[in-house]
Parts: C-alpha cells; sequence; structure tokens
C-alpha cells in the first residue's frame, strides 16, 4: 500500500495539462505525478524539470537519456522507475537486443564508446557514496560536450529524486508499468516490489 494515495488524473487542471507529456513518454501519466499534486506546486515543477532534463539539445537521444534514467534506477534498486525507464527506452527506439544486453554495454558492441561512458558516468554519479572520479569525468570530456554533460547529469539528477520519491512512497505500479517490466525485464531479477 502506498504511504499517500494518488488523486484522480483530473484533479487539477494545470497538473493534467502538464501530465500530457507522460502520455508520449509511457502512455499513461505516472501515479508518482498523481500522488505530487497533492501539492500541486510540486507537481507541476516537477512535470517543467522533467521536459527540460528530457529536451534533446545536442546529441544525447531520448533512448539513451532513457536508458541512463534505466540504469540509474536499478543501481539505486527502484523498481518503480526501472520499469518506466525500460519502458520509455523502448517507446523511443530501444531495440529489444540493446535493452536485454544493457548490463553488459561494457563489453557489447552494441553501445558507442560516447555510450558506454555516459553509462558508466550513470553509474558512478547514482552511487552513494559518489564514484565519479577522474578517469570517468575525462571518458565523458573525450566524447561529449559540456552542454551535453549536463543533460547527462540532468537524467541521473531527475531520477535520484524520483528514486527517493517512490521508493519511498511505495507508489502503486500502473498495469502499463509492470507489463514492461515483466516484458523487458525478465532476464534480470526484477520484481514488482513494494510497488502493489
Amino acid at each position: 500500500m502506498p504511504l499517500v494515495n494518488p488523486l484522480a488524473t483530473d484533479t487539477n487542471e494545470e497538473v493534467a495539462e502538464l501530465a500530457k507529456f507522460f502520455n508520449e513518454t509511457l502512455g499513461f501519466c505516472p501515479n508518482s505525478v498523481l500522488t505530487m499534486q497533492r501539492r500541486p506546486a510540486i507537481a507541476t515543477a516537477f512535470i517543467n524539470l522533467n521536459k527540460a532534463v528530457m529536451a534533446n539539445e545536442g546529441r544525447v537521444t531520448s533512448e539513451q537519456k532513457r536508458l541512463i534514467g534505466y540504469l540509474t534506477s536499478a543501481n539505486t534498486g527502484c523498481r518503480y522507475c526501472e520499469a518506466h525507464t525500460i519502458l520509455a527506452a523502448e517507446r523511443y527506439g530501444g531495440t529489444a537486443e540493446r535493452l536485454d544486453n544493457i548490463w553488459s554495454f561494457r563489453e557489447s558492441d552494441l553501445y558507442t564508446n560516447a555510450e558506454k561512458a555516459a553509462f558508466e558516468f550513470a553509474l558512478a554519479a547514482s552511487s552513494v557514496p559518489n564514484a565519479v572520479d577522474e578517469p570517468i569525468a575525462q571518458a565523458l570530456h573525450e566524447y561529449w560536450d559540456e552542454g551535453e554533460i549536463v543533460e547527462i547529469l540532468g537524467v541521473i539528477a531527475l531520477f535520484g529524486y524520483l528514486n527517493r520519491w517512490n521508493d519511498s512512497m511505495g507508489t502503486t505500479m500502473e498495469d502499463g508499468a509492470v507489463d514492461a517490466g515483466q516484458r523487458l525485464l525478465n532476464n534480470t531479477s526484477w520484481q514488482r516490489g513494494k510497488h502493489i
């Protein structure tokens, strides 16, 4: 059972309008946002931050951003966000082969060296304590410009917020996310966990 129950999608007109963004990324409005709307200013600020972080200003693609979000969420153990990010990665063009092999990115030819640098950074930056060191930073600068690094870290930080929110809240997982977890993460130890 969630700590706080989500409200209906039409509870707040401004939140409902902004939340249409998630119909493209997920196909539904996440219950995390529906819970945040108990304080509409938090929900609107979060949606606007999400939209800004996920905007493609450089070469970091929508699929890559969702894979970074997935690695960050899996690294912190947020089952809710794992299911959402892998679903969004698929919706933004992630092939079954890329999604299935994300944990072997270091050895795989499915990912570019630039992606590998971003994925290493995601794992290091989402670790506690933070594990970003000089070799990780150098690899990142080798492949990405400073604006793109800001975008990548924006994704990691956004999911740091969401991972804490959803795991602490025990946010109820939507049917679409449960289906994505069961379908796309069946080669991992993923389970729904507390997100009933």
